[in-house]
């Protein structure tokens, strides 16, 4: 087995098992009990997708595709940070209603 049939391998194997994290991170933001558990779900989908636009950039070698996963790793940063925030705000409102 060569190099490049080894790496295509490699990368259909992360594929696979990126998109069974990304159907099992699908489930734990559906069933999360808290607000929080959802944020933490929604975190980990970003970052199963960079992984997976990784993949995808290694198996066609189109270059591209690193600048979409840099885009969408910002936007999932920022989308975290922002609903962070919202649940430290959300949690200092209801601990002023409490006095």
């Amino acid at each position: 087995m060569s190099g490049a049939e080894t790496l295509h391998f490699a990368a259909q194997t992360a594929i696979g098992l990126l998109l069974v994290a990304l159907f099992l991170a699908v489930i734990g933001l559906v069933r999360g009990p808290t607000l929080a558990d959802r944020i933490l779900a929604l975190d980990l989908m970003t970052t199963l997708a960079v992984g997976l636009i990784a993949a995808i950039t290694v198996l066609t070698g189109f270059a591209l595709y690193i600048d979409v996963a840099i885009a969408v790793s910002l936007a999932g940063f920022l989308s975290t940070v922002a609903l962070a925030r919202y649940l430290l705000s959300r949690g200092n409102q209801s601990k002023d209603d409490d006095k």
